[in-house]
């Protein structure tokens, strides 16, 4: 496996991420709304790095799956998500790829009424964006390239390791 992003690259980017998110978000009541399950390791080393009060939902949206490479449709289970009502609403996910999937969840997450609504995620492939809009909130652009690692996945494997790596063909057989 090719290593695209290095543990440390990860961990400076996420720190200064959360300083730009306290600045920004500071003396404001901000809910992080942690897309299930890519963002998870993403959400756990964030929270930490930010110094303003805020609270934390979950949200599974998934337009992946198994040993998928490309988006399908898009699933949402919003049964874990708190109130957003009057609150500054921080969407985090893993990846844009395309977009779609955060797309519908803004689409999805607006009329529960928060203050506002924007988007950070750890990746962003913009050669593969959809939409009109891109992240508010970004750690890295990354080119065209299927990645895994710090909570990216292929069939459930390879969330554990703390970089962002491009598996080759080996990799991806030993993990089915």
């Amino acid at each position: 496996m090719r290593i695209l992003i290095s543990e440390q690259r990860i961990s400076e980017r996420v720190q200064q991420l959360g300083q730009q998110l306290s600045a920004d978000y500071s003396g404001r009541p901000l809910t992080i709304v942690a897309v299930l399950t890519g963002s998870l390791v993403l959400l756990a080393d964030l929270i930490r790095c930010i110094s303003t009060p805020l609270k934390v939902t979950l949200i599974s949206a998934s337009s992946y799956g198994g040993t998928r490479t490309t988006s399908g449709e898009l699933s949402i289970n919003d049964s874990m998500l708190s109130d957003l009502t009057g609150r500054d609403v921080l969407v985090l996910d893993d990846i844009f790829d395309t977009g779609r999937t955060i797309d519908g969840l803004l689409q999805h997450l607006q009329v529960r009424n928060p203050a506002s609504l924007k988007t950070a995620v750890l990746l962003w492939k913009p050669a593969r964006t959809e939409v009109s809009f891109r992240p508010d909130y970004c750690g890295f652009q990354i080119p065209d390239e299927f990645v895994v690692g710090y909570g990216l996945d292929y069939n459930d494997h390879f969330r554990h390791l703390p970089f962002i790596g491009i598996p080759d063909a080996e990799d991806l057989q030993a993990a089915v």
